[in-house]
């Protein structure tokens, strides 16, 4: 089992470490030239499009425009915008939450393309339930269907990790400090491997879970356009108050990450690395680990949207990191800054902080209530995840199953059930392992996928053109309807 640790290990520090960034970030910078920057040039219409404004009573699929992005961002709005942002900075320095920005950037175009694909490469049974991902576009797009497979199997291995345990795990973490610190979790309770009272909140979070899960797509869109937006806009309000009160500092806060980004000043105590390279490294990695662009994730919960016109998902996917990461993660990264940390010449009041310890400390710094913001933050957000991330398994073994309907019925239940019952066993014992197979199986995932937006980006393209071409009739049409 050592052995094992120690070869997923070594294989995830090559994986997660420059390659798959490099690999990303390049299709990135492919797709966006060759959709000749779609995410600047639809990004309105993008918006109108999640209004409802353009949809059609008799449009195919399960789920509307907003529910498929709010099931998106209840998938990929987790720990990431909090932890991840924080160490990112800490070990990258202010430097690294530009280079965030760019692969948002990026990555929005990825996003753009693959769930285009997605939506165009769908299945919709005689029952209106709809499948899709990257799948299905690298069987019938690409002709590779042991790709496909392989695909499925890493999205159902992640699903369990980084989607479940892992999230249910980190929920558990915030809501077990609580209550330890109001006196209900005696100090011999709290020593072991395994502690009956995460376990005790696993089965709380596996009930509540389950009864969106199990529910299927249509009852996971219900929940994520309600929650979901509610969470988001809780988190920057609250960001926006606390950096209301540091207001003089957000200017030199702009300044140091432009500064630090390229190298013009060094960064102050506190950080672990210093320079351009060490901010590009974190930034783009925790800005990939933050909204996914390019792992193919999303591509799954945006499949299932109603619309006639393929490419419309596409648009509205774009939207995703310009939320999850040029909002969310800039209010953790601004609320960090501007509270003191990594102050030029001086000894941070945070050093040696990283990760949601980190963000917490800086939110307390301004609000006695901040660390709360960083906590119910954690808690609504890997809920989110574990509900989001049951839809990509889900569509995995739905896959696996294709050949034989009811069989793949039978399977999708199946999974759903032991994917509720896993959530206490991950809330309650420690992961390491579990950590390391999910990232693995994580990465792995975008390798097929990056593989498919290459070789199908032409059709992606294709379907772009075309509705450039019918845009302003179909502007028209729509204003006298």
């Amino acid at each position: 089992m050592e052995a094992l640790a120690r070869l997923i290990d070594t294989i995830n520090g090559f994986l997660w470490g420059y390659f798959l960034m490099f690999l990303i970030v390049g299709t990135g910078i492919f797709l966006t030239i060759r959709m000749r920057f779609v995410q600047i040039r639809f990004f309105a219409h993008a918006w109108s499009l999640i209004s409802g404004r353009w949809a059609k009573h008799d449009d195919k699929g399960e789920i509307t425009h907003f529910q498929a992005l709010s099931t998106a961002l209840a998938a990929t709005v987790g720990t990431g915008n909090i932890a991840g942002v924080a160490t990112a900075i800490a070990s990258g320095g202010p430097g690294a939450v530009f280079w965030m920005w760019v692969s948002a950037f990026i990555g929005m175009c990825t996003k753009f393309t693959c769930c285009t694909l997605a939506m165009n490469f769908r299945t919709i049974d005689a029952d209106g339930e709809v499948a899709g991902g990257p799948m299905y576009y690298l069987r019938d797009g690409m002709k590779m269907k042991w790709l496909g497979v392989l695909f499925a199997i890493f999205t159902f291995v992640a699903s369990f990790g980084i989607g479940n345990m892992v999230q249910a795990n980190s929920v558990a973490a915030p809501l077990h400090n609580y209550l330890s610190e109001a006196g209900l979790v005696p100090a011999a309770v709290r020593d072991g491997s395994a502690d009956p009272v995460k376990f005790g909140i696993g089965v709380v979070i596996a009930i509540l879970a389950g009864m969106v899960i199990l529910g299927g797509i249509r009852r996971i869109g219900s929940f994520a356009d309600k929650v979901v937006p509610f969470m988001a806009l809780g988190y920057v309000l609250s960001s926006l108050y606390i950096l209301f009160i540091q207001r003089e500092n957000i200017i030199p806060a702009f300044k140091m990450i432009f500064s630090s980004a390229f190298g013009l000043q060094e960064a102050a105590g506190g950080m672990l690395g210093y320079g351009v390279a060490q901010a590009m490294r974190w930034g783009i990695a925790r800005g990939l680990f933050s909204n996914e662009a390019g792992l193919g994730s999303a591509p799954i919960a945006h499949a299932a949207a109603r619309t006639s016109i393929p490419i419309r998902e596409g648009f509205v996917a774009l939207l995703e990191p310009f939320i999850d990461t040029l909002v969310i993660c800039t209010m953790t990264a601004l609320v960090i800054i501007t509270s003191g940390y990594l102050n030029p010449g001086e000894v941070s009041i945070f050093a040696g902080l990283k990760g949601a310890e980190l963000a917490a400390a800086a939110y307390r710094h301004n609000a006695a209530w901040g660390h709360h913001v960083v906590s119910l933050g954690l808690v609504f957000f890997t809920f989110t995840t574990i509900v989001g991330w049951s839809y990509y398994g889900d569509r995995s073994v739905r896959f696996l199953f294709d050949s034989d309907p009811v069989k793949a019925k039978k399977a999708v239940f199946a999974y759903r059930l032991v994917y509720v019952l896993l959530i206490p066993i991950g809330a309650a014992v420690p992961l390491e392992l579990v950590w390391n197979m999910s990232d693995l199986a994580n990465g792995l995932m975008a390798l097929p996928n990056l593989f498919a937006l290459i070789g199908l980006s032409g059709v992606a393209s294709n379907m772009l053109r075309d509705y450039e071409t019918k845009y302003p009739q179909m502007l028209a049409d729509r204003d006298r309807g």
